[in-house]
């Protein structure tokens, strides 16, 4: 089936989630999952974007650099749509994180999704001089200045945390910038960012990795989005899904310990798809899976799914 097919036939968009601490995944296996999720099917690749995580024994584990991992995502692959799931701002300076952005998305040819969020792991914080207080203040500020550089080219800012006097985005970027996911269903979050971004996210379990969990989310949504403005049919809901494929014990989780969602997703292409079909039904325009286990035979395994769906 044509990719113009498949666009046009299927219901919602399907991301996957590549390997964070789950186990360790050198760049050649890497790079190896990124080129099966493309031609398995998938709308769109995602990687963690996390510096540090502190295991229960004391011990530490990490992904790999996101955006790293996006460039040379980018540079291998044609079709898919790739993004951080998602950045916790307060990483970066702002204004280095859209010139970063930028790059990404023009060695895409435009296939960039620029997942935001505040970040919640003190840890990793902690570890890499990263302020944690006034998280959410913080974040404003920057977020500010990363969308204003990628949507309108140039930035003259002072606030309390940063600061971007006279900055231009050179070269700039595509018209319009590109298309910004918020992670966070926090109520100043979307204050915040619902006037401005083209997608919101959650986590499986906001939904109870569900399609019935989505209405009240939503509805949530919805509602900031009539205090600021924002039509809501302009702003996409997207979810991440656990899905439990052959072989799954449990995904570990950043604090050592399994995911505890109750739920995951399982069961045949047929009930794959379906369930997808539910989440469209529901009104999500994308969802992230996030397999257990996470391999490259697990990504190869949701291709007859991804094919049902494009059958309608």
């Amino acid at each position: 089936m044509s990719e113009t097919a498949v666009a046009s036939r299927r219901p919602i968009k399907v991301g996957v989630q590549l390997p964070e601490i789950q186990r360790r995944v050198g760049w050649p296996e890497m790079a190896s999952m990124i080129r099966t999720a493309e031609q398995a099917g998938f709308d769109s690749i995602w990687f963690g974007d996390h510096f540090l995580y502190r295991m229960q024994d004391g011990s530490a584990d990490a992904p790999h650099d996101a955006w790293s991992l996006l460039a040379a995502a980018a540079a291998i692959t044609t079709r898919v749509e790739l993004g951080p799931f998602v950045t916790p701002l307060g990483f970066y300076n702002p204004a280095v994180l859209a010139k970063k952005a930028a790059a990404v998305d023009e060695i895409s040819g435009g296939r960039l999704i620029l997942g935001l969020g505040a970040g919640w792991n003190e840890v990793e914080f902690t570890a890499f001089g990263v302020p944690y207080d006034h998280r959410i203040s913080r974040f404003e500020e920057a977020f500010t200045i990363v969308r204003t550089l990628l949507q309108e080219g140039s930035i003259d800012f002072e606030g309390t945390y940063y600061t971007a006097r006279d900055c231009e985005l050179a070269p700039p970027a595509r018209r319009g910038g590109p298309p910004i996911m918020i992670g966070s269903i926090g109520e100043r979050m979307l204050q915040i960012t619902l006037p401005y971004v083209q997608a919101w996210n959650v986590w499986h379990s906001d939904t109870g990795n569900s399609p019935a969990g989505v209405a009240p989310l939503r509805a949530r949504v919805d509602a900031i989005c009539a205090r600021v403005g924002r039509d809501p049919a302009t702003v996409d809901a997207t979810m991440a899904v656990l899905v439990r494929m052959s072989g799954g014990e449990g995904r570990r989780q950043g604090d050592g310990y399994t995911d505890a969602t109750p739920n995951p997703l399982a069961g045949s292409s047929e009930d794959i798809a379906a369930e997808l079909r539910a989440y469209a039904a529901a009104g999500v325009k994308h969802v992230q899976l996030v397999l257990d286990p996470i391999t490259e035979e697990s990504i190869a395994a949701l291709a007859p799914a991804l094919e049902m769906l494009d059958r309608g």
